[in-house]
C-alpha cells in the first residue's frame, strides 16, 4: 500500500490530479450531456435563468422599488450582476451533490475525490459563457462601450471560480456526513443572494461597513463586473482584498478538511 508523506496528508496530491486529467475532461463531458440531453429545451435553459431574474429584478426592484442603478438602465445594472452569481449558485449547488450523486463510483474504484466538485464547476464554464455572449448583446443593445477595462473582468473571473470551488468543495464534504446540507442548500444561496449586491449596488452599505461586507467574495466579483463592462460599481482595494483573502482562506479550509475526510466518504455513504 502506498504511503501518504506527510505534506499530502492535508492538501489534494496535485501531481495525481494530472495524472487523471483525461477523467476530469470525461467527467465534465458527462455533466454536461445529463444535463442538457434529456432537456427540452436544452442548453435555452442558461439563456432563460438569468434573462428571467434580470426581468424579475428590474420590474421588482428597478420599476416598483425604485432602486438606484448607478444611472444605467436597471435591466443591464441587475444583469451584469447575474452573469456571475448564476455560475457561482450553480457551480456551488451541482458541486455540493456532486459526491452524494456518484456514490457508487466512489465506493467501487479509486478516483481522486476532488475531481467531482472539480469537473462540476468546470461543467458550468458553458452555462457562464452563453451569458457572457447575453452580457455583450445587451452592452450593444444599450451602447455601452467599456473599453479597455473590460481586460480588468479576468481577476475576477479567477476570484469568482475559486469562490465557487472552496464552497461547493466543503459542502459537498459535509453533504457525505450530513444529508440535511442537501435540503438546506437552496434555502442559504438565496439569503446569499439577496445579501449579494445583486439587486442593489455596494454604495447603499456604509463605507466603514463595506471591508466587512466585501468578506462575501462575491461582492467584490459582482462590483468588478460592474466595474469592467459598465464603469461604475463600489469598488477599493480593501474590499479586493477582503474577498480574496476570504476566498483564500475557505478554499484551504475546504482542501483541508476534503482531504482529511475522503478516506471515509465510502463508508459513511
Amino acid at each position: 500500500m502506498q504511503k501518504i508523506s506527510s505534506n499530502q496528508k492535508f492538501i489534494p496530491n496535485f501531481k495525481e490530479l494530472l495524472q487523471y486529467k483525461d477523467l476530469l475532461y470525461f467527467l465534465v463531458l458527462k455533466d454536461i450531456k445529463s444535463r442538457y440531453a434529456q432537456s427540452i429545451i436544452g442548453v435555452g435553459w442558461a439563456i432563460i435563468q438569468p434573462v428571467f431574474f434580470m426581468i424579475i429584478f428590474t420590474i421588482i426592484f428597478g420599476r416598483l422599488a425604485k432602486i438606484e442603478s448607478e444611472g444605467l438602465p436597471y435591466a443591464i445594472f441587475s444583469f451584469c450582476a447575474l452573469v456571475p452569481w448564476t455560475f457561482f449558485a450553480n457551480g456551488v449547488t451541482d458541486s455540493t451533490n456532486s459526491l452524494t450523486s456518484n456514490i457508487g463510483m466512489i465506493t467501487k474504484i479509486y478516483i481522486p475525490r476532488i475531481l467531482l466538485p472539480l469537473s462540476a464547476i468546470i461543467g458550468k464554464s458553458i452555462d457562464f459563457l452563453i451569458a457572457f455572449i447575453i452580457l455583450i448583446i445587451l452592452l450593444i443593445y444599450y451602447q455601452i462601450n467599456p473599453g479597455i477595462k473590460v481586460l480588468y473582468v479576468f481577476p475576477f473571473i479567477l476570484l469568482l471560480s475559486i469562490s465557487a470551488l472552496s464552497v461547493g468543495t466543503i459542502l459537498t464534504t459535509l453533504a457525505v456526513q450530513y444529508r440535511d446540507i442537501k435540503y438546506a442548500l437552496p434555502f442559504g444561496i438565496q439569503i446569499l443572494m439577496y445579501a449579494s449586491p445583486i439587486a442593489f449596488s455596494s454604495s447603499m452599505i456604509p463605507e466603514n461597513y463595506r471591508f466587512i461586507y466585501a468578506i462575501n467574495p462575491m461582492v467584490s466579483v459582482i462590483e468588478g463586473f460592474r466595474y469592467s463592462f459598465l464603469g461604475t460599481g463600489v469598488l477599493s482595494v480593501e474590499m479586493i482584498i477582503s474577498s480574496s483573502l476570504s476566498s483564500v482562506f475557505i478554499l484551504v479550509l475546504s482542501l483541508i478538511y476534503f482531504t482529511k475526510t475522503e478516506k471515509s466518504f465510502a463508508d459513511v455513504a
